[in-house]
């Protein structure tokens, strides 16, 4: 049962690692940036073009299957639960988990752009990296883990952001606490995190 949540932890820091590596790519000087996987970051970077000309709409997830974007992290999405799955004999939960944090991925990722103001209260830190200045930042999609972990959570808008770091609500004798205690072993990456600067 252990692997359960183990497979949560497992995808969102994968998750981080691909939005940062693959869809992104790696920036290299006087070059393109570079993607192990190009047709992805292509797809991705057309996305970022759509939201932000969008006010972050983007109807291709209206579209469906029928949307090459859409069917692309649709199908990404599937190869990587394919790969779990070889796990599924001896950590049965940790596969599991995977197909839930993957079809967890596509409901949040395409509910957000679909209706934007749901996405700006449920999941501000991706709605910052979508409209915040800094589009190399905030590369967590389902809950904000990687990005406080690896200091990559760039806070445009105060009012706006999570109440934690573990981006879910939390009762204020809980929240308030583990926040004192995040800032207390982390103190960099808060105070750069309320300058608004990339940790």
């Amino acid at each position: 049962m252990i692997g359960f949540p183990i497979a949560l932890i497992f995808a969102n820091g994968f998750e981080w690692y691909a939005h940062k590596y693959i869809l992104h790519g790696t920036p290299r000087p006087g070059q393109p940036r570079y993607s192990p996987i190009p047709k992805s970051m292509k797809s991705h970077w057309q996305h970022h073009k759509i939201v932000r000309t969008t006010d972050y709409q983007d109807d291709g997830y209206a579209e469906g299957l029928s949307n090459w974007r859409t069917r692309d992290e649709v199908i990404s999405l599937l190869k990587l639960t394919a790969i779990t799955s070889l796990a599924m004999p001896v950590a049965p939960f940790f596969t599991l988990g995977t197909y839930y944090a993957a079809a967890r991925y596509f409901y949040v990722h395409r509910r957000s752009h679909l209706e934007p103001e749901w996405g700006k209260k449920a999941i501000p830190w991706h709605y910052d990296h979508h409209m915040n200045t800094n589009q190399d930042a905030n590369w967590c999609v389902t809950r904000p883990w990687f990005d406080y972990i690896m200091g990559t959570r760039v806070i445009a808008n105060e009012a706006m952001a999570e109440s934690n770091p573990l981006g879910i609500r939390l009762p204020e004798i809980v929240e308030k606490p583990l926040n004192q205690a995040c800032r207390r072993l982390f103190p960099k990456r808060f105070e750069r995190l309320n300058q608004g600067q990339l940790v």
